[in-house]
């Protein structure tokens, strides 16, 4: 009985009814976020420095003193560098009395703190891609991530966007990535593409006949530069998050501000 009261109430549709409206199937691209990873470590705050002085000076206090003369032959200019050094580290973790020099430096030291006045110059952490805001050196702003983002004509305004190419049918996505890449910014870098999954997904704003989908794939540079391919790139830069949000339009930043990293 239970079946007859299923097949009972199941209406079918009559045979003029109209079919149901197909929905268009979207364009696929796939985007690349191009990172130059930090290339000097980060200047410490305030707090770190002070968090990292008083560690020091703990372990310096507690620790059980260096055997120098088992390692070091005397008088040897490497057992003056040491000794040299190692003042120097008790000086800057307990300040002066300690580390001071007593009696008459030998001519062994004078040569280790000669030698080491010109070793210790160190580089500065400002380059000068900072100073002239060369935003195509992939020497600035060193503590920070760069991201390669491109000056394109689309409508005939001028956009900035991450390196993008299409799908063709049948092609994987990460290999449409690469290949898309290539062709946007030349052969002339050597990178590599995180992962055969995408991090990201945007819906670019569109008329209603139109569905685009952009997959964006992380990858790093390696080596090498941009060479832009003009005819779809006018012009490049190598940016930090906060740059890429003053030259990208509002609806793509906030598509793609979440992939970036914040520093």
């Amino acid at each position: 009985m239970f079946s007859r009261i299923v097949l009972s109430s199941c209406k079918r549709a009559p045979k003029d009814a109209a079919p149901s409206k197909k929905t268009a199937r979207p364009n696929l691209h796939t985007g690349i976020i191009l990172n130059r990873s930090p290339i000097i470590t980060r200047t410490p705050t305030a707090f770190e420095k002070a968090y990292h002085a008083y560690q020091a000076r703990i372990h310096r206090a507690l620790h059980n003193p260096f055997p120098y003369d088992f390692y070091f032959k005397q008088g040897s200019p490497l057992e003056s560098r040491f000794n040299i050094e190692e003042r120097r580290r008790e000086r800057k973790a307990f300040g002066a009395p300690f580390g001071m020099q007593t009696g008459e430096t030998s001519e062994a030291e004078k040569l280790a703190e000669a030698t080491m006045r010109d070793e210790e110059e160190a580089m500065p952490r400002v380059h000068e891609a900072d100073i002239n805001s060369d935003f195509k050196n992939l020497h600035r702003r060193g503590q920070r991530n760069l991201y390669l983002i491109l000056q394109k004509q689309e409508n005939g305004m001028v956009v900035w966007k991450f390196p993008q190419g299409s799908v063709d049918r049948g092609e994987l996505l990460h290999h449409a990535a690469t290949r898309g890449l290539e062709v946007e910014c030349g052969n002339n870098m050597d990178t590599w593409i995180v992962s055969r999954n995408p991090i990201g997904v945007f819906h670019p704003p569109s008329p209603a006949s139109l569905q685009d989908v952009v997959f964006f794939y992380k990858a790093h540079i390696m080596a090498g530069q941009v060479r832009p391919n003009r005819a779809h790139a006018q012009d490049f830069a190598w940016l930090t998050k906060g740059e890429i949000k003053t030259r990208v339009d509002e609806d793509y930043w906030l598509g793609i501000k979440d992939m970036l990293s914040d520093f």
